[in-house]
């Protein structure tokens, strides 16, 4: 597996990368929250637009990424719409879609954007190159918050992200058995020497927390925790997440 490094963050190699999501709604929310989670132990920060009310106004985006530079210096950003088909807070067009990713590459603030697998190949296909064009890197992700679908669909999802030129490919899915949880981990390992970008897969909920803190075991290379409040369902506590991991990086090391 080959590495994304975004600054000085190796995505892929050792311990997953822990990340955290910004998820106000107006400016205010959003400093707010940059405040809280400044002095916290984490890796990559997230902001999820598809929160924000303001999204359609460009400048204040740009803003609120200078804000987030500003504040978290030197730390890794990851942009993302979350549309509400795979979970978020609204939709907007595809066109929409595209110049909100444009025009917060072009800040120089964002290192990483996220794009919806299910856009339609083309469409993710010309985004990624564009994306690349501009100097960033991208997260191709699925989201399924009503199942978890066989091993089968699940390997062949994060091959096809990797063939339409994903940086990383991620899937997140939502567990009714522990069954469900084992085959999205045996999906993990499965396709660890399948393809040769890193992989992000986690199962949500309580049931799939422990997707969460196996990812060095498992190879998924970023682990998503909560810092002011939760972004999706089962994310722990950031300084829970950090410690967990910490001590199990160190006793794989021992052994």
């Amino acid at each position: 597996m080959n590495a994304v490094v975004v600054r000085d963050i190796e995505i892929g190699i050792g311990q997953p990368k822990i990340c955290i999501s910004i998820t106000g709604r107006n400016r205010l929310e959003i400093l707010n929250q940059l405040n809280v989670i400044k002095d916290l132990c984490f890796d990559i920060v997230e902001w999820r637009v598809d929160f924000f009310e303001e999204i359609s106004d460009l400048i204040a985006v740009k803003e609120i990424l200078l804000d987030i530079d500003g504040i978290l210096v030197n730390k890794p950003v990851l942009f993302t719409f979350r549309s509400s088909l795979e979970g978020g807070q609204k939709w907007i067009p595809a066109d929409q879609y595209s110049d909100l990713i444009y025009t917060a590459i072009a800040t120089g603030v964002v290192d990483l954007t996220d794009v919806e697998l299910f856009l339609g190949d083309k469409f993710v296909e010309n985004l990624i190159m564009q994306v690349h064009r501009l100097g960033a890197k991208v997260i191709v992700s699925n989201h399924d918050f009503s199942k978890t679908p066989s091993k089968e669909k699940i390997v062949d999802r994060l091959k096809n992200m990797e063939y339409i030129g994903a940086d990383i490919a991620k899937i997140a899915v939502m567990p009714k058995t522990k069954r469900d949880v084992l085959a999205l981990l045996n999906a993990t390992l499965d396709v660890e020497d399948r393809i040769e970008i890193p992989v992000v897969t986690m199962a949500m909920g309580n049931l799939g927390m422990i997707t969460r803190i196996s990812g060095e075991i498992f190879k998924s290379a970023i682990t998503f925790g909560a810092g002011f409040a939760a972004s999706a369902p089962g994310q722990m506590p950031v300084q829970d997440l950090k410690q967990i991991i910490s001590v199990l990086h160190r006793n794989l090391e021992i052994y």
